[in-house]
């Protein structure tokens, strides 16, 4: 298993395109102009099959048109976030001075569901508190592992929640449903470098005690 990681958007969010062995991939939070991502997957001659997102906000779906071209499973969101993708409010691009929406998910993700591609396995953890569907990934392949994160857990931080839909007493219990993940786990977020969830559990202020 590996992963590539694109900085993409005014945000910089984390882009990251996960592929097993067999070279069979997702794309997870295209969140801006994906030029250099999908110029990466023809180069490396990668398979994607899905977007996957973390949530639905601007800036982490805003590369959705031209990426979800590539990806014949479509686009997988959390069912509490489904409609951000429709809707330019909901997703705060209109905010943000540039009002963008597109189709409807392909699949409505749940809690505990599981996403097959190639030999890796995705383990769906829904984690809300920065918005109602959001929700990390918990990628293995053989003895392989990491956990995608988006807005949730950053390291030495988290995600804000003082925007719509956002409350930080559900994302603190959030966090607890990953306190039981290796300690040697690394993570991707959103934003920012990766860390390891023993690292949080030890040095982040907002991690549960």
């Amino acid at each position: 298993m590996r992963i590539k990681l694109f900085q993409l958007g005014m945000l910089w969010t984390n882009c990251y395109v996960l592929w097993s062995r067999s070279g069979d991939a997702v794309v997870v939070d295209p969140g801006g102009p994906t030029e250099e991502v999908r110029e990466f997957i023809t180069r490396e001659c990668i398979n994607p099959r899905m977007i996957l997102l973390t949530h639905g906000h601007a800036d982490h779906i805003m590369g959705l048109g031209e990426i979800r071209k590539l990806a014949p499973s479509g686009v997988a969101i959390h069912s509490g976030d489904s409609s951000y993708l429709t809707n330019s409010s909901q997703n705060l691009s209109s905010h943000m001075g540039s009002a963008v929406s597109f189709d409807a998910a392909d699949t409505k993700l749940k809690d505990g569901d599981i996403i097959t591609v190639g030999d890796m396995s995705i383990k769906v953890i829904h984690t809300p508190g920065h918005t109602p569907g959001c929700c990390c990934f918990y990628a293995t392949e053989g003895d392989d592992s990491l956990l995608l994160s988006g807005d949730t857990l950053f390291a030495r931080s988290v995600g804000r929640t003082d925007l719509p839909g956002g409350d930080e007493g559900v994302l603190i219990e959030s966090l607890k449903k990953l306190e039981n993940l290796p300690d040697s786990l690394r993570v991707y977020p959103g934003h920012g470098p990766d860390t390891t969830i023993g690292e949080e559990k030890r040095l982040n202020p907002f991690w549960p005690r």
